[in-house]
């Protein structure tokens, strides 16, 4: 399994980006797409998952600025980050889980940088 992230860039604060992740196969094998964010010094940490039912969740520090979403159709997630600040620099890496095992599955990462 092979997932691609993609969408990152430089952008000022309040700036907005959407990230995309392109797996190989159907997304709707996975339990659960997530994408996680780790910045310099920092350990890696969630920022949102949805399920294969489409259920979501994220962490509170980006509640109300970023979504997560889904398009089956086109085996992505995206995340949609809105009034970026600039805590939100890291690299951010998507990852997909399939039960039972669990097998994880990861991708490369795209670098999210806010900067004035």
């Amino acid at each position: 399994v092979q997932l691609q992230a993609s969408g990152g860039g430089s952008v000022q604060p309040g700036g907005s980006l959407k990230l995309s992740c392109v797996a190989s196969r159907r997304i709707s094998s996975f339990n659960i797409m997530g994408w996680y964010r780790q910045a310099p010094g920092k350990q890696r940490e969630l920022v949102a998952i949805i399920s294969n039912m489409g259920s979501t969740n994220v962490v509170d520090s980006v509640k109300g600025r970023f979504t997560i979403s889904r398009d089956n159709a086109k085996n992505t997630v995206y995340l949609q980050m809105n009034s970026l600040k600039p805590e939100d620099t890291a690299l951010y890496s998507c990852n997909a889980v399939r039960y039972p095992g669990p097998d994880s599955y990861w991708g490369q990462g795209t670098l999210v940088t806010v900067s004035s």
